[in-house]
């Protein structure tokens, strides 16, 4: 539209969009660059070694002479494929529990209730390392480990929404006109529930993403043969010393940019689902 001036201007909700376009543009280019590029790219050269960041390799080289801006991309790469597979099982566990607390018998709710504040009174890493370690490490211990772990905020933000929803006036009508509490939670309470799911989902992608790195990094996570982002921090912390500071400080950049992206991801798509910003 245009101002009185006569520019064109967008206003708060429209900017947002275009924010939130272009930021999952830019993470789903890095995932699809690390699935395409070949693995050849980061085959061993060894007369290419330890170079410093140029414009022939941006990111410079490590010790096995492999391109660090190749690996870089296709560790977070990797990095957002657990993201998104774990904070998708993670966030449907977060609902149906959710639902069920507050839709469920008294006893029920209580034991839920238990089980949120045991969860989240054990410290995070060391129940991520006991999972991951007791399903075998790996990827599937990462994937597993993270999905169990970060379902506890989530859910209880939807019971919380979920009694909410039922203290409402036309509930009780539909109670009233012979609806019983299967087709009331899902006729009524579930389609509520669509925004505060989709943004949990984002919102948990940073978290599972930071985990991943770190268990990879402690040695719990995914095998030194994918180049996983926790995998090239760990292995650059032996040559740091030596002045090799690009082996971390890229990598490591990238892994913050691509965190602080889906945050930013999640809270432009807050924004678009909260009714009351449809009027800016």
């Amino acid at each position: 539209m245009k101002s009185r001036t006569g520019r064109f201007s967008v206003n708060r909700r429209t900017r947002t969009i275009l924010t939130l376009i272009l930021i999952f543009a830019f993470l789903f280019g890095i995932y699809l660059a690390g699935t395409i590029m070949s693995d050849e790219l980061i085959q061993a050269d060894f007369s290419q070694k330890g170079l410093k960041p140029s414009w022939e390799h941006p990111f410079g080289t490590d010790l096995l002479g492999r391109d660090m801006l190749v690996r870089t991309i296709k560790g977070l790469s990797i990095s957002i494929v657990v993201g998104t597979v774990a904070s998708s099982v993670s966030a449907v566990i977060a609902l149906f529990v959710g639902v069920a607390a507050a839709t469920g018998s008294s006893r029920l709710d209580h034991f839920i209730n238990w089980l949120i504040d045991l969860v989240m009174g054990i410290p995070h890493t060391v129940l991520l390392i006991l999972i991951s370690f007791a399903c075998g490490k790996g990827l599937r211990g990462v994937l597993i480990g993270v999905a169990v772990t970060h379902w506890t905020g989530l859910a209880r933000l939807i019971r919380s929404e979920v009694l909410q929803i039922r203290s409402q006036q036309y509930i009780e009508v539909s109670r009233r006109l012979g609806h019983n509490s299967r087709w009331i939670t899902i006729h009524h309470i579930l389609p509520h529930m669509i925004p505060q799911f989709l943004i949990g989902l984002i919102l948990m992608f940073p978290h599972a993403i930071m985990h991943e790195s770190s268990l990879t990094f402690l040695g719990f996570g995914l095998s030194p043969e994918q180049p996983a982002i926790g995998i090239i921090l760990s292995e650059s912390m032996k040559y740091l010393s030596t002045g090799m500071w690009w082996l971390a400080f890229f990598p490591g950049l990238m892994l913050v940019i691509v965190v602080l992206l889906f945050d930013r991801l999640g809270e432009n798509l807050k924004k678009i689902v909260d009714p009351y910003s449809a009027h800016e």
